[in-house]
């Protein structure tokens, strides 16, 4: 009898070792990770700046190789949490807390995507793509500097990959002019010489500028929207329409006052804005030139409602229900 359970037991295992190196040899690589998406990292770069040995090293720490969870169940290689506005698929899983909720994607596509716009469309990450889109170390150091992640070793991480695996020469398939602008480059005002085009209008010493071809100017101390609209030979009315604005509202020093009527879209470089803690839709119109009706129509919004942190504000299409 003793002689048939150790027999059992030797079967047994044989078995789990049989399996335990079966899983062994389908558990991904590194340098298979990196061969498979090299080219959706450097695709990547092309559409948002974000230099592609970044990406790949990211990915590579985020997801295990490919070999996570989330990776392989959901397509999520970035480890992006849900927030309170994604309306997406998800998938619950135990991270710093017992299921947290994560994004769930068709395709890993998907989450390379959301990665980058994640990074791009945020004020916090916005000094990033002012370094350049070959120095893989300011970028990592800057992540961190962000607060990209708590690890207080996650720049050495990510800078240690990318040297091991030579990553780096992923950046260098892309030439610089064929990235897009900076978010820095994108919201740099335009000067405009107003009062060449109005010549019947006073000269006004006051400096004009342009965004997403709508002119504004910037309050000063003590300023009003009427002493403006009188400037411009405009009425209170249609300034405070043009601002998305009721005539009791207070001025401050370094606002923006539009001259003239706001779009009803963004600039195709800047389709979406991820909102910080506090920041409201109507500063988000005044900041891309987009009235605030087609904010609330394109996000589903109503009267009133406010963006959350986090929340991802659509500047050119309606968001799907």
């Amino acid at each position: 009898m003793k002689y048939f359970h150790w027999l059992i037991f030797g079967v047994l295992l044989l078995v789990g070792y049989a399996c335990f190196a079966q899983a062994q040899r389908s558990r991904q690589t590194r340098e298979e990770y990196i061969v498979r998406y090299k080219n959706l990292a450097v695709k990547q770069m092309k559409e948002s700046g974000i230099p592609a040995s970044i990406i790949l090293a990211q990915a590579c720490l985020e997801s295990g190789d490919g070999n996570s969870r989330l990776a392989t169940e959901a397509n999520n290689h970035f480890g992006i949490k849900c927030h309170n506005t994604w309306t997406g698929a998800r998938i619950f899983h135990d991270d710093d807390a017992k299921q947290e909720c994560f994004r769930k994607y068709d395709s890993p596509e998907g989450s390379f995507s959301d990665h980058s716009d994640f990074l791009r469309y945020r004020d916090r990450y916005k000094f990033l793509f002012d370094l350049q889109p070959t120095d893989y170390e300011a970028w990592a150091k800057g992540l961190k500097q962000a607060g990209y992640a708590t690890n207080p070793h996650y720049a050495d991480q990510l800078i240690k990959i990318i040297e091991d695996y030579k990553l780096y020469k992923y950046d260098t398939e892309i030439a610089v002019g064929e990235l897009p602008p900076t978010p820095t480059e994108i919201a740099t005002p335009k000067r405009v010489d107003y009062s060449k085009e109005h010549r019947t209008t006073i000269i006004i010493n006051r400096q004009v500028y342009e965004h997403n071809d709508v002119r504004y100017v910037v309050a000063r101390t003590n300023d009003t929207y009427e002493l403006i609209a009188n400037e411009y030979d405009l009425k209170l009315k249609r300034v405070l329409s043009f601002n998305d604005v009721k005539k009791d509202v207070v001025l401050e020093k370094g606002q923006v006052v539009y001259i003239e009527s706001k779009k009803s879209r963004a600039t195709k470089l800047q389709p979406i804005h991820i909102a910080e803690e506090g920041e409201t839709l109507w500063q988000i119109s005044q900041r891309y030139a987009v009235s605030l009706s087609a904010l609330q129509k394109y996000n589903l919004m109503k009267e009133g409602q406010e963006p959350v942190e986090g929340q991802e504000i659509y500047l050119r299409n309606k968001l799907s229900k």
